[in-house]
C-alpha cells in the first residue's frame, strides 16, 4: 500500500450524545488537523452534540441507528477515501475495527480492551501505564498526552461569579468537582467524605450531569453545603471559584477536568487512580487512596484548614504543564498516524471484503 500524499483524509468516530472528556479531545483534535489543512470527517450519532462543536473545516456524519455500526462506519470511510480512521472510546474503537483500507486508530480514554482495541493498528495511549501495560506483538502504540482544549468563545467572554450565585460569604471556603455522575467518578465518595469530614461553613459544588444524579441527590439529604450544579458550560470560570478542587474518581485515564484544575492553578487533591499518578507526580498536589471516604474526607479538611488562613490570591498553585502542549500532542498525532501508515506500506495486510461479515444479512 503506497503511502497516501499530504494533506491526509482523516475519519474520527466517536458515538457519544453528548460531550465529556474523550468527546472534547476528539473534537478539539479534529479541529486541530483540519486547521493544519486536512480533510477531516467526523462519525458519530445523529443529533449528537458533538456536531455543533465541530469547526467549519470538519464535516460531520450522523448515524441515525446503532444498527450495524461497524459496517457502516466501514462503508463510510471507504467513500470518503480515509487514510486514517481514528476511534474514541470503546464502541467507536469497536466499529474502527471493521476498517479495511484505512489505518486504524485508537485512543485509551479510558483503558485498553481487547474485544474494543485488539484489532486496530495503533493505539494512543494516554499515560505510560497504558503503554507498559498492553499485550506484547499487538498494534504499534505511543504515548501521546491529552491537552485541556481551550473552551469556546461565548464562555470565554463569561464571567460566572460561581461564589455569588451560591450566596457564599467571603469567609466561606468552596470546594469543587467536575466529572460526569458515573460510579467511576467516585462523586458518591466525595459526598460521603465532604459530609463527615469538611467544616461546617464550606460548601461542595460539583458540575456535571449522569446517571446518578438521583443518587448523589439522595445522599446529600438537603444538605445546603452540597450543590448539584448540573452541566455548566462555563466550567473554566467555575473553576476560577474554588478554593480546593477534588478528583475522587475510582478510575481515570487522563482526567481532562486535573488539567483544567491545573491550568486555572487551583489546589488539587485527587485519587491515586492511573492517570492522575502520572500527572501530579512532582506536582505541588495531594494524592490519597482511591474508594476510600474517610481519607478522601480528612484530606479535604486538611487541605481547607491549611488554606483557610491565606488570602484567596495566595491559594493560587503554579504547575508545570509544558508536557500538555496541545500544538506538540496535535503533530506527534500526526506522526504516529504517518509511522503506522508507513508500517502498512511495508508489513501489507490483506485487504479484506468489508461487506463479507454482513453478507447473509444484506441477502
Amino acid at each position: 500500500m503506497p503511502l497516501p500524499f499530504e494533506p491526509l483524509t482523516l475519519v474520527h468516530v466517536v458515538f457519544s450524545s453528548r460531550i465529556a472528556g474523550g468527546e472534547r479531545h476528539c473534537i478539539d483534535l479534529a479541529n486541530a488537523q483540519a486547521a493544519l489543512g486536512h480533510r477531516v470527517h467526523v462519525i458519530g450519532s445523529a443529533n449528537s452534540a458533538v456536531a455543533a462543536a465541530l469547526g467549519s473545516g470538519v464535516r460531520f456524519h450522523g448515524l441515525s441507528l446503532p444498527l450495524l455500526r461497524g459496517w457502516r462506519v466501514a462503508a463510510l470511510a471507504r467513500r470518503l477515501g480515509a487514510d486514517v480512521c481514528h476511534g474514541h472510546l470503546g464502541p467507536a474503537c469497536k466499529a474502527v475495527a471493521h476498517v479495511r483500507r484505512s489505518a486504524r486508530i485508537g485512543t485509551l480514554h479510558v483503558g485498553y480492551k481487547a474485544h474494543h482495541h485488539g484489532r486496530l493498528d495503533g493505539l494512543v495511549c494516554v499515560n505510560r501505564a497504558q503503554r507498559e501495560s498492553l499485550p506484547d506483538g499487538g498494534a504499534l502504540a505511543s504515548v501521546i498526552y491529552n491537552w485541556a482544549p481551550e473552551r469556546d468563545a461565548a464562555e470565554a467572554a463569561c464571567q460566572t461569579e460561581l461564589r455569588v450565585e451560591l450566596g457564599l460569604s467571603p469567609e466561606q471556603l468552596l470546594v469543587g468537582s467536575v466529572g460526569r455522575l458515573h460510579s467511576s467518578k467516585g462523586m458518591d465518595l466525595l459526598i460521603a467524605g465532604f459530609k463527615a469530614h469538611a467544616p461546617a461553613d464550606a460548601v461542595l459544588a460539583i458540575l456535571g450531569e449522569g446517571p446518578d444524579e438521583a443518587l448523589l441527590k439522595g445522599m446529600a439529604g438537603g444538605d445546603p453545603r452540597v450543590r448539584l450544579l448540573g452541566y455548566r458550560s462555563d466550567v473554566d470560570q467555575c473553576l476560577k471559584a474554588f478554593d480546593l478542587f477534588v478528583s475522587p474518581s475510582r478510575e481515570e485515564a487522563f482526567p481532562l477536568a486535573i488539567l483544567e484544575a491545573m491550568r486555572a492553578g487551583r489546589p488539587v487533591l485527587s485519587t491515586a487512580t492511573q492517570g492522575p499518578q502520572e500527572m501530579l507526580a512532582g506536582q505541588p498536589a495531594r494524592l490519597v487512596p482511591v474508594g476510600d471516604a474517610v481519607m478522601l474526607g480528612h484530606a479535604i479538611a486538611e487541605e481547607l484548614e491549611r488554606l483557610r488562613p491565606l488570602p484567596p490570591r495566595q491559594r493560587a498553585v503554579s504547575y508545570a504543564t509544558a508536557a500538555y502542549d496541545r500544538a506538540n500532542a496535535v503533530a506527534r498525532t500526526l506522526a504516529f498516524y504517518r509511522d503506522v501508515l508507513l508500517k502498512q506500506a511495508t508489513h501489507a495486510r490483506p485487504i479484506e471484503n468489508e461487506d463479507e461479515p454482513y453478507a447473509a444479512w444484506r441477502a
